[in-house]
């Protein structure tokens, strides 16, 4: 069965390219870049060839190679980008057991076949080789899509989809499984983000590549009267003290190592050497029975 067609890709390419050229605003890809720095530095294991899988631009890709996280980097971009190749998260260009480390950054959660892109993902990777990605969640914009969701029911007298929808992290996490990575894990975090009024997040998204690309979007022009509604319900709901509006993004990240024989496994079920409630300093009690008074 092929995957469903949720996101119009050339669209988004095409708009990650414009974004590009009017000068990107690299301020959440900075924050995660940094984060996956950290992340990395917990594992005590320098990687010889590493693939960065469509992040918007060479800055994580450059901060493996300025930290000595890996050797070298092949990085594929979404756009044509010197020294990258051109290319799609959902077809990978590359032979198997290729990478000892493959990253990505605010790039997957907008491809039709997740489950397809993290599968070649980990056939690209050696044995024992590590899989580290970050993209939206689903708390992301949340506020935006009610603002609009509710201007639209009012002025039009119904709604159609504008805000992008991203997978919640338990899902993700069952995924990263389906894939057959090993020891999977999966976390989120909350990044909260001020501005003056909701255009000024409407004009970041803009600068992010990052506006409407669904399939299912209404082709036709969006109203002033719907937009300016929106950006009232927003100011009215989702606004601190000082008038100052706030917008959410939720980073969820992905780690996972490809199989190999050497890696941890859970221990056979009956195996334990020693009883839990030993182990507790407690007394043992069968399902069901009471405690004494």
């Amino acid at each position: 069965m092929t995957a469903p067609l949720v996101f119009d890709r050339p669209l988004a390419r095409q708009r990650l390219q414009r974004a590009l050229n009017a000068g990107y605003a690299d301020f959440l890809l900075a924050r995660v870049a940094e984060d996956l720095d950290e992340r990395l530095s917990t594992v005590l294991r320098q990687f010889s060839l590493a693939l960065d899988v469509g992040t918007p631009t060479p800055l994580a890709a450059k901060m493996l190679l300025r930290t000595g996280r890996a050797e070298q980097v092949v990085r594929l971009s979404p756009v044509a980008e010197e020294g990258a190749i051109l290319g799609d998260e959902e077809s990978l260009p590359f032979s198997d057991a290729r990478f000892d480390l493959a990253i990505s950054l605010l790039a997957l959660q907008s491809v039709n076949d997740l489950p397809g892109a993290l599968v070649q993902i980990r056939q690209a990777l050696k044995p024992d080789g590590l899989f580290v990605a970050a993209l939206f969640g689903g708390a992301t914009l949340t506020e935006l899509r009610q603002a609009f969701t509710t201007a639209e029911a009012e002025i039009e007298g119904g709604v159609s989809p504008r805000v992008a929808p991203f997978a919640d992290v338990r899902d993700l996490g069952s995924l990263l499984q389906r894939a057959k990575f090993a020891l999977p894990v999966t976390d989120s975090e909350t990044i909260r983000v001020r501005y003056a009024d909701p255009f000024s997040l409407m004009r970041d998204l803009r600068r992010m590549g990052l506006t409407n690309a669904l399939i299912d979007r209404r082709k036709t022009p969006l109203k002033r009267r719907t937009l300016m509604r929106a950006a009232e319900i927003y100011a009215e709901r989702f606004a601190d003290p000082d008038g100052r509006i706030f917008a959410t993004f939720e980073i969820v990240w992905l780690l996972g190592w490809a199989p190999h024989e050497n890696q941890q496994k859970p221990l056979r079920p009956g195996s334990a050497r020693m009883r839990l409630a030993d182990a507790l300093h407690v007394e043992e009690r069968k399902t069901g029975e009471k405690p004494e008074p």
